[in-house]
C-alpha cells in the first residue's frame, strides 16, 4: 500500500486527537476497511497519472541522472512552450517561481508593497513576499464565492506591486464571467502588475486565458504548472508567461536555470506537453467525475459552488471539522480548512472508483433524512 502524504497523515492524525480529545468520534463512522488504501482527494491531484509518454522520456534520462540538467534542453522547451502559447521565448520562464517570484517583487526599492489577493486563495507568492516587509491585502470571495472584482479594484491604492488571482480560483473552483474579468486585467495592468493562476484552467477553456492581455504587452503575466491535469505533481515544474521587462529582470536573477531544473523535470515536462491527447482524456474523467460528485451534493441538498476546476466546494451543514474527521473514517481525505469559509469543504475528483467512494461516504455520513429524490 502506498504510504500517505505528510501532510495527510498530519491530517488524520489530529482529527483522530480531536475525537480522543472530545469524545465526539460519531457512531455512524465506520473505519476504513482492512487492507483498502484512503481516498486522498485533499490536494487537488491528477489522480489518473502523467501521459506514458513522461514515463517513457524519464525511463530515457535516468541512466544520464549524475549529469546536470542539460541548458540545450532548457533552451528547448522554452522553445516548445513558446510555440504552444504563441509568445516570444524570451517571455518564457521555466519552473514553479511563485514564492520567488513573491520575493522578486517585494525586494523592489523600497522593500515591500502591497500584494492584493482574493481570500481565501492560495497564496505562496504572498507570504514569500512578507518576510521583506509586503502587506498582504486579502478580499474576501464575492456572494458567489468568485474573484470580488470591484473590491479588488478598489484595494489596488498607493504602492500595489501585484494583483495576483487564481482563476479558476481555488479553493471554490469559481470562473468570474469572461468579459468582466477580462475588462478588470485592462483596467488593473494599467495602474499595477496583474498575475493570473492558471493551475486549473486545463479543466475548463483554455481561450479564456488571460495570456492574450501578455501577447499584447500589458503587464499581466500567466503562471501554469504541470502538477495539476498533467500529473506531474510529484516531480513539480511549470512556467510563466511575463511582460518582457519582468521576464528579462527574472532571467537575470537566474529563473529557470537548467541546472536548478534538472534532467528529469525537463524531459518530463517536454513530453507531457506534447501528449494532447492524454490532457483530453484527463480532462473529460475529471469532468464526468466532477458531474457526479456535484449531483451526489445536490441531491444531498448541500450548497456549494459553481466549481469549473478538478474539484468541488461545498457548505458543510454540520461542524466542517467533525465532518472532515467522519470521511476520513471511512477512508475519504478531503481539503482542510480555508479561512474565513470554515464551514466549507472542498472534496478533489479522484478516480472513477474513489469518486463512488466519496459519495457514498457522503451519503453515509450526511443522506439520513438528506437525500432529495432525482
Amino acid at each position: 500500500m502506498t504510504d500517505l502524504g505528510r501532510r495527510d497523515l498530519l491530517h488524520v492524525g489530529g482529527l483522530l486527537t480531536l475525537a480522543a480529545a472530545t469524545g465526539s468520534t460519531p457512531a455512524a463512522a465506520a473505519p476504513v476497511q482492512p487492507g483498502l488504501e484512503p481516498a486522498r482527494l485533499s490536494l487537488n491531484e491528477n489522480p489518473f497519472g502523467p501521459s506514458p509518454a513522461v514515463r517513457r522520456a524519464l525511463l530515457d534520462e535516468v541512466g544520464r541522472v549524475d549529469r546536470y540538467g542539460d541548458p540545450a534542453a532548457a533552451s528547448d522547451l522554452v522553445a516548445q512552450i513558446a510555440a504552444l502559447e504563441n509568445v516570444a521565448p524570451e517571455q518564457v520562464v521555466l519552473g514553479e517561481i511563485l514564492e520567488a517570484l513573491g520575493l522578486h517583487l517585494a525586494a523592489r526599492a523600497p522593500a515591500g508593497g502591497r500584494f492584493v489577493y482574493s481570500l481565501p486563495g492560495f497564496t505562496e507568492l504572498v507570504d514569500a513576499a512578507r518576510p521583506l516587509g509586503a502587506v498582504g491585502v486579502g478580499v474576501p470571495l464575492d456572494a458567489a464565492l468568485a474573484n470580488d472584482l470591484p473590491a479588488l479594484s478598489r484595494a489596488v491604492v498607493g504602492d500595489t506591486r501585484v494583483v495576483y488571482l487564481v482563476n479558476p480560483h481555488n479553493p471554490s473552483g469559481t470562473m468570474n464571467p469572461p468579459a468582466a474579468f477580462d475588462a478588470f486585467i485592462a483596467d488593473i495592468s494599467r495602474r499595477t502588475l496583474v498575475i493570473v493562476d492558471e493551475a486549473y484552467l486545463d479543466y475548463d477553456d483554455m481561450a479564456l486565458s488571460a495570456v492574450r492581455f501578455t501577447r499584447a504587452g500589458a503587464n499581466v503575466a500567466v503562471f501554469r504548472t504541470l502538477d495539476k491535469i498533467h500529473g506531474m505533481a510529484g516531480l513539480p515544474i511549470g512556467y510563466t508567461l511575463a511582460p518582457r521587462g519582468l521576464a528579462d529582470a527574472l532571467h537575470g536573477e537566474g529563473f529557470g536555470d537548467s541546472h536548478v531544473l534538472g534532467r528529469l523535470a525537463l524531459a518530463a515536462a517536454s513530453a507531457a506537453l506534447s501528449d494532447e491527447a492524454w490532457v483530453a482524456s484527463v480532462r473529460t474523467r475529471t469532468l464526468a467525475g466532477r458531474a457526479r460528485l456535484t449531483a451526489a451534493l445536490d441531491r444531498l441538498g448541500l450548497q456549494h459552488s459553481d466549481s469549473r476546476a478538478n474539484f468541488v466546494f461545498f457548505r458543510s451543514p454540520v461542524p466542517a471539522a467533525g465532518l472532515r474527521q467522519q470521511l476520513a473514517q471511512h477512508g475519504i481525505l478531503v481539503g482542510r480548512a480555508f479561512p474565513p469559509l470554515d464551514e466549507w469543504i472542498r472534496v478533489s475528483i479522484g478516480t472513477e472508483n474513489e469518486t463512488t467512494r466519496a459519495i457514498t461516504a457522503l451519503h453515509a455520513v450526511l443522506g439520513a433524512g438528506r437525500t432529495r429524490h432525482a
